[in-house]
């Protein structure tokens, strides 16, 4: 008799779903576990001060010695942003792509570290205990992007990664229609798909339509033309600085991960920079405007990318003028557009003539559109479907299309971070289960010290400002020597409302004068008295709830 407990395969989105961003994807079965993708997310609006948000690894640490390797489908930030974070508490090995490994192999030695990085490349297997994963390649807005046909004592898992279906890719290398549909005719048991854009119609506009479009824009410019885009997307940055050559225009590429992606890329033959036309950002001023192209990264908005500093003025180099034509070669990821609409506008604002992705073909997605999503479907004809990569408007659309192709609703799952899925020979199904999946927030060099309360502070501080109130205070003799002294940021305008605070000092000091002996012994006591007299007067007086922090100096 079979163990059925052997032929069962636990599927668990620690990240990447309801969301767009910190994708991270856990298979697992009795002895082993794989993982698929570490991205990190932008923090929201009302991060204040994170960084960045990577997936929570608790899950991962209670099983770490089930580890057995970890599989990138690409080198976007929302699939490799967490690996450093992942590799300083993991030592396991990475499968990725030459130009994904090279870009993870850059942010390790940010992170002081090394990691054991295996490349992979379509046609290859990789066993990974009870796992094998076969590699795919398929076409994405960045080279090198891979899909993995996993063999699991389940079945057949197939996760496409981030994809879309482009007839003329700019490298030549279309995806392998032929082995897709040998893959569907041997049985799929589970697809995991990308649904970033299940909810458009049609098909995705091919790259090569925006290297027609921007090569119009070549054509109709004198000043200089200053083109943002993704850092990470080489083939566009490739197609830009082909057009800068044959126009006679010198390349001054802007923003340290634009940067980096130029050097690395160019080292590994993926971009070949035109002879003579690439110029540091410092020289820019050497040439006539007609004479100029800036690369940029800022597509997004991003507070401190190079464009916003345009934008601001606040840039070293460049200072936006009303004869510059700067070019938003992206679209906005959901969630982003105020912030992309506030730099068009301060660019409009400057004086710059604007083109951007609903005015022109300057952007092709990288994500499938629904009739690539059908087709993909078509290929495969899996028993089972769960829509991944998007928020739960992506999933649910992705579901709609799962079901005209065929797929009987009842099979379709939509996944939840932190929500199992199991699946065996004959069924996929939600478990019911949970496991913890809270992002976890960096800011600086603290991993996780962030969390809603301290997030609540800043907020507060934020909103309603800070009032500091400072005693110096003797142990020994139990008496407060100087003091009270108030010290307010963000609060209050203190030639206006020095009255205001004159009677809040006022106030703490007649508290304190009246407190007990066995408060004037306790410094806690103090902190506390001063805290709920401030609080209570700011209220009472201007209806007004500033953070209070009491400071008992002791000598």
């Amino acid at each position: 008799m079979t163990d059925k407990k052997k032929n069962k395969v636990r599927i668990i989105p620690l990240g990447g779903l309801q969301e767009i961003g910190k994708n991270l994807t856990v298979l697992e079965d009795e002895d082993d576990i794989i993982i698929i993708d570490c991205g990190m997310a932008f923090p929201d609006s009302d991060m204040l001060g994170v960084d960045i948000v990577i997936p929570d690894f608790t899950y991962l640490r209670e099983r770490a010695d089930k580890i057995r390797g970890l599989l990138v489908t690409h080198a976007h930030e929302d699939h490799i942003g967490a690996i450093p974070y992942l590799l300083q508490e993991f030592d396991i090995p990475v499968y990725a792509s030459r130009l994904t490994i090279a870009f993870i192999e850059n942010k390790l030695k940010e992170h002081g570290i090394k990691g054991r990085l295996r490349e992979i490349s379509a046609g290859d297997y990789v066993r990974l205990g009870s796992f094998v994963a076969e590699v795919l390649h398929t076409t994405h807005s960045v080279a090198d992007a891979l899909a993995f046909c996993i063999d699991t004592p389940a079945g057949r898992i197939f996760h496409t990664g981030d994809f879309k279906i482009d007839l003329t890719p700019i490298d030549g290398e279309i995806v392998d229609f032929s082995r897709l549909s040998q893959i569907g005719d041997e049985g799929v048991l589970l697809l995991m798909a990308d649904s970033t854009n299940a909810g458009k119609k049609g098909h995705s506009l091919s790259e090569s339509s925006v290297g027609v479009s921007l090569g119009n824009i070549f054509k109709e410019t004198s000043g200089r033309i200053i083109i943002a885009s993704f850092s990470s997307n080489v083939h566009r940055v490739q197609k830009i600085m082909d057009l800068a050559a044959e126009h006679g225009r010198k390349i001054a590429v802007c923003g340290r991960s634009m940067e980096n992606m130029v050097r690395i890329a160019s080292e590994l033959g993926y971009m070949t920079i035109p002879a003579d036309s690439l110029i540091d950002i410092k020289y820019i001023k050497q040439f006539n405007d007609d004479e100029v192209l800036i690369i940029t990264t800022g597509s997004q908005g991003e507070t401190m990318s190079a464009l916003a500093r345009m934008a601001q003025g606040e840039h070293k180099q460049v200072r936006i003028k009303a004869s510059d034509t700067v070019v938003l070669s992206s679209s906005p990821v959901p969630g982003n557009e105020k912030t992309v609409a506030g730099i068009v506008n301060a660019l409009m604002e400057k004086g710059a003539r604007v083109i951007y992705n609903e005015i022109a073909d300057v952007h092709a997605s990288g994500h499938a559109n629904q009739e690539e999503l059908k087709l993909m479907q078509a290929l495969l004809r899996p028993r089972f479907f769960m829509p991944v990569h998007g928020e739960e408007r992506h999933l649910h659309y992705h579901a709609e299309l799962a079901t005209q192709m065929g797929v009987p609703e009842e099979n379709i799952i939509i996944g939840r971070n932190g929500h199992v899925v199991e699946a065996s020979p004959d069924r996929v199904r939600g478990t019911g289960e949970t496991v913890t999946c809270e992002g976890i927030m960096v800011d600086g060099l603290g991993i996780g010290d962030v969390g809603s309360v301290v997030l609540s502070e800043r907020k507060n501080l934020s909103v309603a400002g800070l009032v500091v109130a400072t005693v110096v205070y003797d142990r020994a003799m139990g008496e407060i020597l100087a003091g009270p002294e108030l010290h307010t940021r963000g609060f209050i305008y203190v030639q206006e409302y020095g009255t205001i605070l004159q009677e809040a000092t006022d106030a703490v000091t007649k508290a304190l004068m009246n407190a007990s002996d066995e408060q004037y012994r306790d410094v806690e006591a103090l902190r506390k008295i001063m805290r709920d007299v401030l609080r209570n007067y700011f209220y009472d007086k201007l209806n007004r709830n500033p953070v209070i922090l009491p400071v008992v100096m002791e000598i």
